[in-house]
């Protein structure tokens, strides 16, 4: 069997629970406000003063603990699901 053919068989990831959905959905919300927030900085600056680095910040350091958590679970469900299909000789 060509490599192409075998990789399209093979398992790629876990199917999606409704909890890591969730962490999916709030994950791509916290990327999009961080890049939002980083675009409009200017505008915080003058609405908020100082306080605006601050609530970047946050809000960034929130996204970059996030993702790990996420990345966290995701990993460990796809392994879960690999090891599963592997197991049953799918």
């Amino acid at each position: 069997m060509p490599l192409w053919l075998d990789m399209l068989r093979t398992p790629m990831a876990a199917p999606e629970t409704p909890a890591l959905r969730a962490d999916r959905r709030i994950w791509q919300a916290l990327c999009v406000a961080s890049a939002a927030s980083v675009l409009l900085i200017v505008p915080l600056t003058k609405l908020l003063g100082s306080a605006a680095a601050v609530l970047v910040g946050a809000l960034l350091a929130m996204t970059a603990i996030k993702t790990c958590f996420y990345l966290g679970r995701k990993k460990a469900a796809d392994d879960r699901y690999l090891e599963t299909v592997t197991e049953d000789g799918l």
